[in-house]
């Protein structure tokens, strides 16, 4: 079991193949797509150009020439994607393209279900016309279940049914990729599994509504201001409870999952990742420990403070959260490496980093080799 789920192995195992990953521009995207080009994978992103403004893709050097083999392109495009699939024969595919916000997917329900519904169902496509894919992997969320607000995790066998556009989406993407496993390749050498995240934080997410990268401009916007500005970060639901978790934590739970089936078709599944219990925490005290962090480390940096700030008219968000993680666990045996106190330090330190013009990919670097060493 622990060479399972032995990082260093995990890494080592994707040498040499060829590895396609859907939403590579993205925050979890970039970071994956890193680690593999790290590890020496030969790599091809299919994805949307990122988002206008900073982007950890072009941080860490992702769109340098030679550096992947990079398509642009929208996953509700079967035949672009057909043409990259083709082209590159994958022996590993990770679907992480997907809309993930869930107050845009009020905003936008239609381009929701659009991309993270049909968008799956192109990807899945695609892997059962080409016989070069042995393993695939479709990373969901730990939205995807029925939520009655219990104060018991989730496990994989409770009833799917996400509640808002995102949430719903991803249950259906889910089904999908159940109903495509059990009816097209049951009785293929291609694995299928998909992985059920609890809640990301780290360095290089810049995404719209999420707690850290809105804490993350606080202190930058007051860092721009000058000597003597506060960073006051607010804070919409600080009693909702949370699996939080360092983005490297999913993404090498990801990678063993798409190594051990690729070695074992046994090992397909559907499996929650996420946290340890400790690590189920509520956003207020996600944000006192960002704010504590900062002030002890962030020398010359703005003091960060937070308060709550009651909307009187926000649509609906899940208030707890919490994913039982017992099956990858016993299956794998797994176990996280990094809490969230840990987590939150090195969101600060890349963050400072950051700030001060040094080079991200020596971060990210450090990031990888201090996880892989420090969970031997």
């Amino acid at each position: 079991m622990k060479a399972l789920a032995d990082r260093k192995e995990i890494l080592k195992s994707y040498r040499g193949k060829r590895v396609l990953v859907t939403g590579n521009t993205g925050f979890k995207g970039s970071w994956l797509t890193f680690m593999l080009k790290e590890a020496g994978s030969i790599v091809m992103g299919y994805s949307l150009p990122p988002e206008p403004g900073r982007s950890l893709y072009e941080m860490a050097g992702l769109n340098g020439k030679g550096r992947i083999e990079q398509v642009f392109g929208d996953v509700r495009d079967l035949k672009g994607m057909e043409k990259a699939f083709l082209d590159f024969k994958p022996e590993i595919v990770f679907h992480l393209a997907a809309q993930p916000i869930v107050r845009r997917s009020y905003r936008e329900p239609v381009e929701t279900f659009e991309t993270n519904i049909m968008g799956t169902v192109n990807v899945l496509e695609c892997v059962r016309l080409n016989p070069s894919v042995r393993s695939f992997l479709n990373v969901t969320t730990d939205k995807v279940y029925l939520n009655r607000e219990g104060n018991t995790g989730f496990k994989e066998t409770d009833p799917l049914d996400g509640y808002d556009p995102y949430s719903n989406s991803k249950s259906c993407s889910e089904l999908v990729t159940h109903s495509y496993a059990s009816s097209f390749f049951k009785d293929t050498d291609t694995a299928i599994s998909t992985a059920r995240a609890g809640n990301v934080i780290g360095g290089g997410d810049f995404s719209e509504d999420r707690i850290i990268p809105d804490c993350v401009r606080c202190v930058e916007e007051a860092y721009y201001r000058g000597a003597g500005s506060e960073a006051d970060i607010t804070v919409r639901n600080p009693h909702s409870i949370r699996p939080y978790q360092h983005v490297l934590e999913p993404l090498f739970a990801y990678l063993m999952i798409a190594k051990a089936q690729y070695e074992d078709k046994n090992c397909s599944g559907w499996y929650n990742v996420g946290p340890d219990d400790g690590d189920c925490i509520n956003t207020g005290d996600l944000v006192s420990c960002f704010c504590e962090k900062w002030n002890h480390a962030g020398k010359g940096m703005p003091r960060a403070v937070w308060h709550h700030r009651t909307e009187s008219s926000a649509p609906h968000e899940a208030g707890y959260l919490k994913l039982d993680c017992s099956k990858l666990k016993s299956v794998f045996g797994w176990s996280p490496c990094w809490n969230t106190e840990k987590a939150i330090e090195e969101t600060v330190n890349f963050t400072n980093r950051m700030l001060a013009g040094d080079d991200i990919r020596k971060e990210m670097k450090r990031e990888i080799e201090e996880m892989e060493n420090g969970c031997e």
